[in-house]
């Protein structure tokens, strides 16, 4: 007696349970796909109603935007990536804008950064703050400390408003708030700005000695 052969049914078993598997991920697949195309499509309107972005375009894959295109500044950029963002199921952005931008020879840009940077919160704390430029066909990187986020964030406003600068790596470390640092911050601009010594940076605000605290020691 022939044995009975048991592969086709298994085979047709598998084949079904496929097909079955493909059927159930095929609705999902068309939803993301819708939710993809609804986000391409908002984005492709909001870029429309500013001139600046005009000529970005946006794709989207599985809830990943991928912004192309050029811009005229760094602002326009970062504006795109952060209305990208915060677009809801927006799962994460990769920003491949590019910035046409005027060119700026590297050393003139940073003197003018510098100029800009040091009027900037003048009698906010800046004599608390302490920044250092670097700049490199066009990337700004800046360094160094503040003693609060609104004094970062001024700062690099200040860097991405600049004509000619095409990026910027931001290492600006925000100190920690500490009531100890604070006295040791006040009493050392007491002492340096009340010495008659010092008395042509009290009255060059914009040139002051600076006084870098952080967990009781003073630089």
């Amino acid at each position: 007696m022939l044995a009975k052969d048991y592969r086709i049914p298994a085979v047709l078993g598998c084949l079904l349970l496929g097909l079955s598997l493909l059927a159930a991920q095929a609705p999902r697949q068309s939803q993301t796909q819708a939710l993809d195309n609804s986000i391409e499509s908002f984005l492709k309107n909001e870029f429309a109603k500013h001139k600046e972005m005009a000529n970005i375009h946006a794709t989207v894959d599985d809830r990943v935007v991928t912004l192309t295109g050029s811009v005229t500044d760094l602002r326009a950029k970062m504006q795109a990536d952060q209305d990208a963002r915060q677009v809801q199921s927006v799962n994460g952005v990769i920003n491949k804008i590019e910035v046409s931008t005027v060119t700026v020879p590297d050393g003139q840009l940073e003197r003018e950064i510098a100029d800009r940077l040091v009027y900037d919160r003048i009698s906010m704390g800046q004599t608390f703050n302490s920044l250092n430029l670097k700049v490199q066909n066009g990337m700004v990187t800046v360094s160094g400390s503040v003693i609060d986020y609104p004094s970062r964030d001024s700062a690099v406003d200040i860097i991405v408003a600049t004509k000619g600068v095409k990026g910027v790596i931001d290492n600006i470390n925000v100190e920690p708030v500490s009531p100890m640092d604070d006295s040791i911050r006040l009493a050392a601009a007491r002492a340096i700005y009340g010495n008659p010594l010092f008395i042509r940076y009290r009255n060059n605000p914009a040139h002051p000695i600076r006084i870098v605290v952080k967990n009781g020691h003073l630089t």
